[in-house]
C-alpha cells in the first residue's frame, strides 16, 4: 500500500487525486496539504474533495504522518517547502505545479540528489505520448514550419502553458534547436516575414477549457496536426497516480514522465 500526500489538494487537481485515490486497492491518502488562505485546515480531505470522510485532516502546516510520496499541485512559492517536507520523510514527490523559475528548477536538481523527484508540465498519459509523436514529426518534417496553439480556462495564471512549453521543447531539441532562442511566444503590429525555423505560440483563455494543445506542422501543400483535448481532469490525476506508483519504487534522481511511460 502507497501512502499518498497531496500538496495543493484543495485546487482543482488536488481534489480530483483524491477522488481517484478513493477508488484505488493500492493507495491510501495519509495527508492533505493547503494554503493558509484556503480556510480549509481541520476539514476532511475527502468531503472537501466531494466524497466520503476519509479521517485525513487538512493541514496548512508539515505533515507529521510518514508517508511514502507526495503529488504537488500547488504554486510555484511552495515547492521549496513541499520538497523539504518531503527530504525529512524520505520520499519521493511528483511535482505537476508548472510555471516554474530557474531557481525553482535548481532547487528540484539539488532535492534528487537526495529523493526521487519526478517533473511534469502535464501528467496526461496521451500529452506524453504526443511529446513522442512531435518528436517525430520534427525530425521528419525538419522544413516545415512549427506552431503550437493551447487553450485552457480563465482561472490558469500562466501562459503559455507548461504542457506547450513541454511541446515546444520536444520540437526544438528534435531540430538541434533552442527553444529560449528561437520561441516566438507573441505576435503584434508590423512582425515582417516569418523568421525561418521559428517556433510560435498562441494562447487562449476562457471559461472552464481543461486543457486544449495544437502542434501545427505546415509546409508546402500540406498541413500535419497533433492535437489532444482533454475533457476530464481525471485523467490528469490518473496519470499523476501511475506516475507516484512508479517513482515509489525507485531511487534518489530527477525523472519524466517519460521515464515512468517508458517513452524514451
Amino acid at each position: 500500500m502507497i501512502r499518498m500526500a497531496i500538496a495543493g489538494a484543495a485546487g482543482r487537481m488536488g481534489r480530483a487525486i483524491i477522488r481517484e485515490i478513493g477508488c484505488l486497492d493500492d493507495m491510501m491518502l495519509v495527508a492533505a496539504l493547503v494554503s493558509e488562505r484556503s480556510g480549509l485546515a481541520g476539514s476532511d480531505a475527502g468531503e472537501m474533495a466531494g466524497v466520503r470522510a476519509l479521517s485525513v485532516p487538512v493541514s496548512s502546516g508539515g505533515i507529521e504522518r510518514a508517508f511514502d510520496t507526495m503529488v504537488d499541485f500547488s504554486r510555484p512559492d511552495a515547492l521549496r517547502d513541499n520538497l523539504e517536507i518531503c527530504k525529512r520523510h524520505d520520499a519521493g514527490i511528483v511535482v505537476g505545479t508548472t510555471g516554474l523559475d530557474e531557481s525553482q528548477n535548481r532547487c528540484m536538481a539539488e532535492a534528487a540528489k537526495q529523493i526521487p523527484v519526478l517533473y511534469a508540465a502535464n501528467t496526461s498519459i496521451g500529452i506524453n505520448l504526443c511529446v513522442s509523436l512531435v518528436e517525430m514529426a520534427a525530425r521528419v518534417l525538419d522544413g516545415s514550419d512549427v506552431e503550437i496553439v493551447e487553450a485552457h480556462h480563465g482561472g490558469k495564471v500562466d501562459a503559455p502553458s507548461g504542457t506547450a512549453i513541454l511541446l515546444g521543447e520536444a520540437a526544438a531539441v528534435a531540430r538541434n534547436q533552442d527553444l529560449a532562442a528561437c520561441g516566438v511566444f507573441s505576435r503584434e503590429g508590423h512582425t515582417g516575414r516569418r523568421r525561418a525555423g521559428s517556433i510560435g505560440f498562441s494562447t487562449i483563455r476562457g471559461g472552464d477549457i481543461a486543457g486544449e494543445h495544437t502542434v501545427l506542422f505546415i509546409g508546402e501543400s500540406e498541413r500535419i496536426e497533433i492535437t489532444h483535448r482533454t475533457t476530464d481532469r481525471k485523467i490528469f490525476a490518473r496519470g499523476a497516480l501511475q506516475a507516484a506508483r512508479w517513482l515509489s519504487g525507485q531511487e534518489r534522481g530527477l525523472y519524466t514522465m517519460a521515464d515512468a511511460l517508458n517513452l524514451d
